[in-house]
Formats: C-alpha cells, structure tokens, sequence
C-alpha cells in the first residue's frame, strides 16, 4: 500500500477549517449512495440518512477522510 493511502487526511467537519456546505452534503451523498447502508427493516428515506450521518460527524464517531493517492473522500468510523 502506498504511504499516502496509509496517512489519509482528516477533514474537519465544521467550523472556518470545514468544508462548505455544498462540499459536505456532496460527500455526505456520496457516502450514502456508495455504502449502500443497512437501516433495517425498514426503508430509511434520503434526508433521514443525510441526518444521520450528520449526527455521527457532529458527535464525533465518524470522520471525514481524504486519501491523496486515490484521490478518494469516504466518511469512516471514528476509532476511539
């Protein structure tokens, strides 16, 4: 693996240092679009996804991350 994918970029989720609105809902998006994530048994619509993962990011328990080498932006788990 090379080192850059090891040593992946923190972006923070709010504040001056964030990202712009656009730019975090684009992310957040794509996350949910590519993960395809389980809510259940019952079908969770778009913005309640969009919330949630919100919620994980103001909390604290996920992160946003960049990988320079694949030029690639994902939201993980926060490992605490």
């Amino acid at each position: 693996m090379d080192n850059e994918d090891e040593n992946p970029v923190t972006i923070p989720y709010g504040g001056a240092s964030g990202l712009s609105a656009e730019a975090l809902a684009g992310v957040i998006d794509a996350y949910i679009l590519r993960e395809g994530t389980d809510y259940g048994l019952v079908e969770t619509d778009m913005d309640s996804k969009r919330a949630q993962v919100r919620r994980q990011l103001e909390a604290g328990t996920a992160v946003i991350r960049y990988y320079p080498a694949a030029d690639h932006v994902t939201i993980e788990a926060q490992d605490r």
